[in-house]
């Protein structure tokens, strides 16, 4: 029912400042949601080892009575389903409080009352992601765990089947590149997480194994008595579980990588996010400047004390044609596409780039020669490639071009930008105006009305409500993207606690075995002190290089924007890591260090 003149805009069609910001703004929240389900990925993945670690016995005894593996797999499967339900619809009653919290944060931005969500799209969604997160990493422990050989129950030394490592790694990234692709929307970004916290893994795992090799001959280095007993302890103990100490190192290194991503590099996204739309941005723009004024205008603004106002050559012109064939809007299936080719470009030709540009593909314009620079936005809605010859008619003028690259703007600087800009040698000596823009403050907004009474034939345009509008969109999806952030904290504390954990029944064992054999309670302190220390300090030094690796990555490949890293947060999450490490090791083993040796060994 639009009337002549009349159009629905849209995110996708709207202004490009404010599609810009808020395609970033869904970027960020998706980024949160991401980290989130690693998170709980990792959790998942160290609870599900601890998990069958500790029902080979049980699970022994049931296969000595006659339950046959495939039904014993099948009830631990079943127990992994209900397990994964009851999650799920507990995270979906907290998710659904979170929305009604996120939709007030929300509601000053929209100014609308929004529709009551339906609670069974989002209650199917969480138990669907808990169960695909639950079986893509706890399936292949829990196939082991149903292939523990009977005779275990006489010959303890007899563990669940060895499962090619590949397997379980393939089966955990297929699950977990899954649920990324489906939550997060955008390819590009899920690509990235993916590859990024594999390639992390791995390497988590080789330097945590190169280390325990290189500090594994320290231990008959450091003599028996003092306080370098314990230390040679915690050598020893940290050498011997090779094992579990590198999974215990990864898991932490990867948890705490997600965690820091969210606090440290958080900060140093959302700063460069602003930084990309800085408060003063220009809010006035002035257009129909004719050559003749030029030099008057931008001698009037100094006057004002307005020195940042670059005025830029702009020729009105019509495509009229692509490799010499006729541009008709009727063959482009695109409605902006159409839309575009049935009206006149604002073209300008310059030298040097602008600095908020940056060349994507091909190469900047040589001025001495008939070409063009595109914005890769149109270059794809009007599906041009480098090499093309462009026709526009400008003035009853047909003026051809070659284009030789194309470039990505930052239309959120709110400076003045062009679709397509071409060679001095192709415009130079065209018919046209000139245009400014200039940020403007309040109090001297009678600068304009003095600009205008002096030359009346300009026209100014007042852009401050969009720049007010992106900054409040800057600062509610800061808003949202902390409120996500207590969620994915909480995350990181069960990763934390079940790495730990993860390794608790064995040091259990030695610590019990080594006060049997006379060691003291503060050599057994002492030790595993460093032990949790060492560990935590090497996962936050691998989690802050990877944290910082991944934004610069996604600042750069997502966001597009600069990426300043903050390296004091090296040393920081080295101490941040030693430190919970410890404390929380301490009070998951403080009961056992206190514990008769002989209490403890009966009750192993």
């Amino acid at each position: 029912r639009l009337a002549a003149g009349q159009r629905i805009e849209t995110l996708e069609n709207g202004r490009p400042e404010m599609r810009s910001t808020i395609d970033r703004a869904q970027q960020f929240l998706a980024l949160v949601s991401l980290l989130a389900a690693l998170i709980a990925a990792v959790a998942i993945a160290v609870a599900a080892r601890r998990f069958a670690q500790r029902h080979l016995d049980g699970c022994a005894v049931m296969r000595a009575i006659g339950i046959t593996q495939g039904r014993l797999l099948t009830a631990l499967m079943l127990e992994m389903v209900w397990l994964g339900l009851a999650a799920g619809i507990v995270g979906a009653v907290l998710g659904w409080a979170g929305h009604l919290a996120l939709t007030q944060v929300a509601a000053p931005m929209i100014n609308l009352e929004l529709p009551a969500a339906s609670f069974v799209p989002a209650a199917v969604q969480a138990v669907c992601a808990g169960l695909l997160l639950l079986l893509g990493f706890a399936a292949v422990p829990l196939m082991r765990l149903a292939g523990v050989p009977p005779l275990r129950v006489l010959r303890r030394d007899l563990g669940a089947p060895p499962i090619a490592a590949w397997v379980a790694a393939l089966t955990a990234l297929l699950a977990f590149s899954a649920l990324l692709l489906w939550v997060s929307g955008d390819r590009k970004l899920a690509g990235i997480a993916i590859g990024g916290f594999a390639a992390g893994g791995v390497i988590f795992v080789g330097v945590a194994w190169l280390a325990i090799r290189l500090i594994a001959p320290l231990r008959h280095l450091v003599g028996a008595s003092g306080g370098n007993a314990a230390l040679r302890m915690a050598l020893a103990s940290w050498s011997r579980r090779q094992g579990a100490s590198i999974a215990q190192t990864a898991a932490l290194s990867v948890g705490m990588m997600a965690l820091l991503l969210l606090t440290v590099t958080r900060g140093d996204l959302l700063d460069s996010w602003q930084r990309a739309t800085p408060p003063d941005a220009p809010n006035r723009f002035i257009i129909n400047i004719q050559p003749d004024q030029r030099e008057p205008v931008a001698q009037a603004l100094r006057e004002a004390g307005i020195q940042q106002a670059d005025l830029l050559p702009m020729i009105r012109a019509r495509l009229t044609a692509i490799n010499g064939k006729t541009v008709d809007p009727a063959r482009f299936e695109d409605e902006r596409a159409r839309r575009l080719v049935d009206r006149e470009f604002n073209l300008s030709y310059m030298s040097a780039m602008q600095p908020h540009n940056r060349n994507m593909v091909g190469r900047w314009l040589d001025p001495a020669r008939p070409e063009a620079s595109m914005e890769v936005g149109i270059m794809k809605t009007l599906g041009l490639s480098l090499g093309d010859t462009l026709s526009f008619e400008i003035a009853g003028e047909s003026v051809e071009v070659t284009a030789v690259g194309a470039r990505k703007v930052a239309w959120d600087s709110m400076q003045v930008n062009f679709f397509m800009i071409l060679s001095p040698a192709a415009l130079g000596d065209r018919p046209q105006t000139w245009i400014s823009s200039f940020r403007l403050p309040e109090e001297k907004s009678a600068i304009v009305n003095r600009l205008l009474a002096r030359f009346p034939n300009l026209t100014v345009y007042d852009t401050g409500l969009i720049v007010r509008q992106v900054q409040s969109i800057l600062d509610h999806v800061i808003r949202a993207v902390q409120f996500l952030f207590v969620f994915t904290l909480a995350a990181g504390v069960v990763v934390l606690y079940a790495a730990l954990a993860s390794s608790r029944d064995e040091r259990v064992r030695e610590a019990a075995l080594m006060r049997a054999l006379g060691a003291s309670r503060r050599q057994l302190q002492r030790a595993q002190l460093f032990e949790l220390a060492a560990t935590g300090a090497l996962a936050g030094f691998l989690a802050a290089l990877g944290a910082i690796a991944i934004g610069a990555v996604l600042a750069h490949q997502v966001f597009d924007f600069e990426f300043a890293a903050r390296w004091g947060s090296v040393p920081l999450a080295m101490l941040a890591g030693a430190a919970l490490s410890t404390i929380a090791g301490w009070f998951s083993l403080k009961s056992v260090v206190d514990s008769p040796p002989l209490a403890t060994l009966r009750n192993i």
